[in-house]
């Protein structure tokens, strides 16, 4: 079985009112390890380790959680999994150079980009391997968008979108799906060409919905939000990581990948920002509008063989029925906010909700209601 990682960032709100608070340097310098700071100082990242098991990863995920409160609470703040701050925020960018350019270059898409997603990583066996998944897995990344959706208000009003971070996110020039790759080869020369036209100003700003990172021998899963429940967060790794299983597979059995556009991947990717599963998404094979029900057993099925290989198949099969029954966390933050009139509801609901602990930690159905 592939390791599988995740990476998650967190806004950090202060205690009281639930504003964004610039503390992320201080958090970062009062952990013992774990958690760092981002380019906003309104966010902190947390990093598992390379697991095997979801169970691992499960642990691991609740244990960055609790362990980024605790440091965000000894600093009179909370570490919060929003993907968008609900009340309104002007950002602060973390001190050093290579932030001072992107403020910059990019004027005001990045004076307003503070956002949190959740980041996924797969062991990768070569760049070959790597890149033949990323051909393969971009058609079902929109309905992880849709999975993970958790940022329904933006700058104190309701977006209207399920997931808000995924529309700030690709007015970065890079960001966003590409077109098939076809070999290692073509995929580094097309970064290069990217890196030689002088827009982005390294590596790190590759923002494609997934990439080979240039770091670890991974592929790296770039479309979700942070997830409001941890539980969401371990479904969204094992999704990725039996995706990732499932197109090595297929590129090792000569299974071309589906020749779906990058143009038709963004209007699936918007359609998923938009709605997350309380409406209609693109299905994957067809381009066409179907229920998110429907798509979200399409890619059950599609991953049910490696799921079923891997003793995964009944966790993950739970885990989706139970993000499908009671909703995104937009559509928590939502129902909560039709509950309380309040967005600062909002954001206590949601930092009591981001430590609780992920499955199979605790059971299933162990969800506090909102009404």
């Amino acid at each position: 079985m592939r390791r599988v990682g995740v990476e998650e960032e967190f806004l950090i709100l202060d205690f009281t009112d639930g504003h964004a608070v610039p503390l992320g340097q201080v958090l970062e310098s009062l952990a013992d390890d774990g958690l760092s700071s981002e380019m906003k100082q309104e966010q902190i990242e947390t990093c598992t380790l390379p697991r095997i098991t979801l169970e691992e990863l499960a642990q691991d995920i609740t244990a960055r959680r609790m362990s980024a409160d605790a440091t965000a609470r000894a600093a009179g703040a909370r570490s919060v999994a929003l993907a968008t701050s609900p009340l309104p925020v002007q950002s602060t960018t973390t001190p050093g150079l290579r932030y001072q350019r992107m403020m910059e270059r990019f004027g005001l898409t990045a004076v307003e980009q503070l956002t949190c997603g959740c980041h996924v990583h797969v062991e990768v066996e070569s760049d070959e391997d790597g890149v033949a998944i990323l051909d393969r897995i971009r058609i079902w990344l929109p309905v992880l968008t849709a999975i993970t959706a958790n940022s329904p208000f933006w700058n104190g009003v309701d977006s209207g979108y399920a997931s808000y971070r995924s529309q700030a996110w690709n007015r970065w020039p890079t960001a966003g799906p590409c077109e098939i790759f076809g070999s290692a080869k073509a995929y580094h020369a097309q970064v290069q060409e990217i890196l030689t036209s002088g827009v982005p100003l390294d590596k790190g700003q590759i923002y494609f919905d997934a990439r080979l990172s240039h770091r670890h021998p991974t592929v790296e899963i770039r479309v979700g939000d942070v997830c409001l429940f941890a539980d969401d967060a371990v479904l969204l790794a094992g999704l990725v990581r039996a995706l990732a299983e499932t197109a090595a597979r297929q590129w090792r059995s000569g299974v071309p990948p589906v020749p779906a556009s990058a143009a038709q991947l963004r209007l699936a990717a918007w359609q998923a920002g938009r709605y997350g599963l309380d409406g209609q998404l693109l299905d994957p094979l067809t381009g066409k509008p179907r229920a998110a029900f429907e798509v979200a057993m399409s890619l059950l099925d599609h991953i049910q063989p490696v799921l079923l290989d891997q003793g995964e198949f009944g966790t993950v099969e739970g885990l989706l029925f139970q993000v499908l029954n009671r909703g995104t966390g937009a559509a928590r933050q939502r129902a909560v906010h039709a509950t309380t009139g309040s967005l600062c509801g909002v954001i206590a609901d949601a930092a009591d909700l981001t430590c609780l602990p992920a499955t199979p930690i605790r059971k299933l159905t162990d969800i506090p209601a909102h009404g």
